[in-house]
């Protein structure tokens, strides 16, 4: 069985300051588990930068991110099984974890939280990393 990728993009369109030149996408689904890129506060439609400096707006936005891919992927929320979330600071810890703690009531997923030096632009906070599988 072929994987199903959804909304391909290739990395020297997302980020053209940089040399790059990756195929990538936004999810893969593989029989009834849905993969998610790590979702960032960006607009996926636009690439426009969401909630800059504020961690709450910038958790909503990635949460809104994965909804929306899930559902693309025929899941929702109450799939996710497996969530890493990567901060740039480990005082965003509390902001952040309510939205998410908030958006994910109910689910119980497994949860690995990691504070890193930075993400793939400075201005990002935090990036959601998501593993569902779907019914």
């Amino acid at each position: 069985m072929a994987h199903t990728r959804l909304r391909p993009f290739n990395t020297k369109d997302t980020y053209p300051e940089q040399s790059l030149d990756n195929d990538l996408c936004q999810a893969v689904i593989t029989r009834n588990t849905i993969y998610l890129r790590g979702q960032v506060p960006q607009d996926l439609d636009t690439r426009e930068n969401v909630g800059v400096g504020d961690p709450i707006a910038q958790a909503e936005k990635v949460m809104d991110n994965i909804e929306l891919l899930l559902t693309e992927a025929g899941g929702k929320l109450t799939d996710i099984c497996k969530v890493t979330v990567y901060l740039t600071d480990i005082r965003h810890r509390e902001a952040a974890y309510r939205v998410l703690g908030r958006r994910l009531k109910g689910v119980f997923p497994v949860f690995t939280g990691l504070v890193i030096v930075a993400l793939a632009r400075p201005e990002w906070l935090i990036e959601v990393d998501v593993i569902a599988e779907r019914e």
